[in-house]
């Protein structure tokens, strides 16, 4: 049975992909096509440029950089400015990126991501979203070791007591900070959770300066997360992604490899879905 299903799969995939689709040597790509789609990038990244500015920065005969805009413009994906004499991407590259859009999933473009990062880490991975100021939890990736965080999707949790939750704080402004701070008691579970307000603020601070929050304890004695936000297209933090353990196996010495397998994990699921990060990160 096991033999067949994968057998499917493989059926499935060659409808798709060609056999030899892992091959990226030069006789499975079309130069013509990625010269043209280099020049598509750039200009999207620095509009309004004339054709003699393209191909001296692409580092391209003007001729060849002409042909691509022309074949480009005739698909809508550029346009040309009579006036200023430059171009420009065109109103059909927004209409392919909203059908991108339309189709991503933070949960389903998260699955990969949060599964080679439980790999890496040998700790369970956990995504989660704010919800009605607490943090909500939406997917979750286990580890195989027997002592394990869990988290279900459902679970919610308070956001000054979260990895997850004072990255998502330490990505809002300053003012809807200070609302949430003073909106309600911040409750206490162990010894370790922060309750003054200034104390959150500038753990906050430290979050937004090291590009990862650490839930040391807070929630549940013996247990730690690290966590990182994730990006929208605006380039606002609207989730986090975290790996939490006990503190047996996550200690205090493994806290900088595992919050650097957290920040690329953030990153790349906030590419994933088509999002940016609006400040440099360390």
């Amino acid at each position: 049975m096991v033999f067949q299903e994968d057998k499917n799969k493989t059926a499935r995939k060659s409808r798709g992909r060609p056999r030899d689709w892992h091959d990226k040597t030069a006789q499975n790509t079309i130069k013509s096509l990625d010269r043209a789609m280099e020049v598509f990038e750039f200009l999207s990244e620095a509009q309004g440029k004339a054709l003699s500015t393209l191909a001296s920065d692409l580092n391209q005969s003007p001729a060849t950089v002409y042909r691509i805009l022309v074949t480009l413009e005739g698909r809508g994906l550029v346009e040309f400015d009579q006036i200023d004499q430059v171009w420009h991407v065109g109103p059909r590259a927004f209409v392919i990126g909203s059908r991108f859009l339309r189709r991503t999933s933070l949960v389903d473009r998260a699955r990969p991501v949060m599964r080679m990062l439980m790999e890496e880490t040998g700790e369970t991975a956990n995504l989660g979203i704010e919800q009605n100021g607490r943090v909500l939890f939406v997917s979750q990736v286990e580890t195989h070791a027997s002592i394990r965080a869990f988290f279900p999707p459902g679970t919610l949790s308070r956001m000054h007591a979260s990895g997850i939750g004072k990255a998502l704080l330490s990505e809002m402004d300053e003012a809807r900070i200070k609302r949430f701070l003073t909106d309600a008691p911040l409750e206490r579970f162990t010894e370790f959770t922060l309750t003054d307000r200034d104390a959150v603020m500038a753990d906050l601070q430290a979050t937004r300066e090291r590009g990862y929050a650490i839930d040391g304890e807070e929630r549940n004695l013996g247990m730690r997360c690290i966590a990182a936000p994730i990006f929208d297209i605006h380039g606002e933090g609207i989730a986090g992604i975290s790996v939490s353990g006990p503190t047996s196996r996550v200690g205090l010495d493994q806290i900088p490899d595992l919050s650097k397998a957290v920040m690329t994990a953030a990153k790349e699921l906030s590419a994933a879905i088509g999002g940016e990060v609006t400040r440099q990160r360390p």
